[in-house]
């Protein structure tokens, strides 16, 4: 089999592993975070504005529909529906890895759906590390084109890629090339994790390397080691997968390290507007949902829409019970935190 046929076939495995099988795995560690509750929030439910600035520009909530799929034929109503909702909404959306429609020029309609459907939204690109470093600036240009892209996330995944019977498991030269794009690249780059978490020391790396923000993809929701653990043909394969099953940083632990020092997605473990706003309330500047979406979206445009107006009316809850009026407002609400999560934190 052709590598860029492979390339499209695992991302329709990936798709379907996500929506059947019981993938998350862990702790994000937002039960441990409690907001401080104000008994006279002193401002009107039905006023709270949701708006918030990213990199920016203006949206209309803080949610950022996470990177999930396309690089298959498959995959291109789904893209469509999670693109329709973003425009509708007014969120930022990510695309799953363009890697496919970078080898296969044929299943980029699979990614282009999305700026059909939402030609206002903010949009980001997808490529992952390795294949920067190997194609350069070409690719990425290529993938930002390709979906009209107003930011390019490149991600880091290498836990997946250990596990992978077809994983890199390269790593050399990585951060320079990362640094070597964001130099001269006009597109603001995001460099994202993928559920393992990023650290204050390789944040610190990033941030030097030039990126425009840090999508933390912390360890607490869809485990990519338990998605190639039921990808496995092998035993050994499988057994390696299941071992590291527990591996990464909490995202709220992640949040913590990494917060303060630039523009952050809070990605990994989000299942709800509370968690969202406990993420906010922690520094983070957007929270990012995909694995709780994908299956609405599979379903259809109105069970998307449905899912995603509860998710916002979580989050507008949380804000009042906060006496927040604004995102603004929401960044300043006091939190406690306790548990495992506390205790990460102390050591």
């Amino acid at each position: 089999m052709k590598e860029s046929t492979q390339t499209s076939s695992r991302k329709l495995d990936h798709l379907r592993i996500c929506c059947e099988k019981q993938v998350e795995v862990g702790s994000a560690g937002f039960e441990d975070v409690k907001l401080v509750h104000t008994a006279l929030p002193e401002c009107d439910l039905d006023a709270i504005r949701l708006e918030t600035r990213f990199l920016g520009a203006r949206l209309a909530a803080p949610l950022f529909i996470a990177a999930m799929t396309g690089g298959h034929p498959a995959t291109t109503e789904v893209n469509r529906r999670l693109a329709r909702v973003a425009e509708s909404f007014g969120l930022a959306m990510g695309v799953g890895s363009q890697r496919a429609a970078l080898e296969h020029r044929d299943l980029a309609e699979s990614f282009s759906v999305v700026r059909d459907e939402a030609p206002h939204a903010f949009i980001c690109a997808n490529l992952g590390a390795v294949q920067l470093r190997e194609h350069g600036t070409e690719w990425a240009e290529r993938a930002v084109e390709m979906i009209g892209a107003d930011a390019l996330c490149v991600h880091l995944n290498f836990l997946q890629e250990a596990i992978q019977p077809e994983g890199d498991h390269n790593a050399r030269g990585c951060l320079a090339a990362i640094a070597d794009l964001c130099e001269n690249f006009k597109t603001p780059v995001i460099v994202k994790e993928t559920g393992a978490g990023i650290s204050k020391e390789t944040a610190g790396l990033i941030w030097g390397a030039g990126a425009a923000a840090i999508d933390l993809g912390g360890f607490g929701g869809t485990s990519w080691a338990a998605v190639e653990v039921e990808r496995a043909k092998e035993d050994r394969l499988r057994a390696l997968g299941k071992a590291f099953l527990d591996w990464g940083i909490p995202t709220v632990v992640s949040l913590h390290e990494v917060a303060g020092s630039g523009p952050v997605i809070a990605t990994g473990g989000v299942r709800n507007g509370i968690d969202i706003a406990k993420a906010l309330a922690l520094g983070a500047d957007l929270g990012g949902m995909a694995l709780p979406l994908l299956k609405p979206a599979m379903d259809g445009e109105e069970a998307l829409t449905a899912v995603v107006s509860t998710v916002l009316q979580e989050l507008r809850a949380a804000m009042f019970l906060t006496g927040s009026g604004s995102v603004a407002d929401l960044r300043k609400t006091r939190a406690y935190i306790t548990g495992t999560t506390r205790q990460m934190l102390e050591e």
